[in-house]
């Protein structure tokens, strides 16, 4: 079923909009979800949240893109559900590696002013990822947004982990030089 079917099933409060968009995203998204959370039980809890989560924005929310905006619901609960869940233990996963990876092209936000900032960021990096070429690109939100392992990166790209890494290393470098250029410090 089409995207747009599904959000004209939404917008008509109709439950079966429920049942195709698990049907047609519910992969992605759980395997985003378990990505970041490593927890099978959990991962599905959060498939779960994010289709209630659209179910109450749409309408009147309308998305260009209804499988990225449910996939940016679930990276962020899945995300809220990490940080509350190691809040009281620092240490390694998945997520402090893949911040550890963009701390160099991603300025730090101590101060309330630099959230206020986070927007233009999002905007500069959407920006920047849309003069990558599409591999680029592509294998830097499997690995950024999505919490992909390099490996499986490679794998669905067809190309050596080592490639995969040179790429995201580029990535980040061209990243941080636009976000510079953009006047956004670090």
């Amino acid at each position: 079923m089409e995207d747009k079917a599904i959000l004209e099933m939404f917008c008509k409060r109709d439950e079966a909009a429920l049942i195709e968009a698990r049907r047609k995203f519910g992969g992605r998204l759980y395997k985003t979800a378990l990505n970041i959370l490593r927890n099978n039980q959990d991962a599905e809890e959060i498939v779960s949240d994010t289709l209630l989560k659209a179910w109450q924005a749409i309408p009147p929310v309308s998305p260009e893109s209804l499988g990225a905006y449910l996939a940016k619901i679930t990276r962020n609960l899945a995300l809220n559900r990490w940080e509350a869940a190691h809040s009281a233990k620092r240490g390694g996963g998945i997520v402090n590696l893949l911040l550890d990876e963009l701390e160099e092209c991603a300025p730090a936000q101590d101060e309330p002013e630099e959230a206020f900032e986070a927007g233009l960021i999002t905007t500069s990096i959407n920006a920047c990822l849309g003069e990558m070429k599409q591999a680029a690109r592509g294998v830097f939100v499997l690995r950024y947004f999505h919490g992909e392992s390099i490996a499986d990166v490679a794998k669905q790209f067809q190309m050596s982990e080592s490639k995969v890494k040179s790429m995201l290393h580029r990535a980040r470098k061209k990243l941080g030089v636009y976000l510079e250029k953009e006047g956004i410090k670090f």
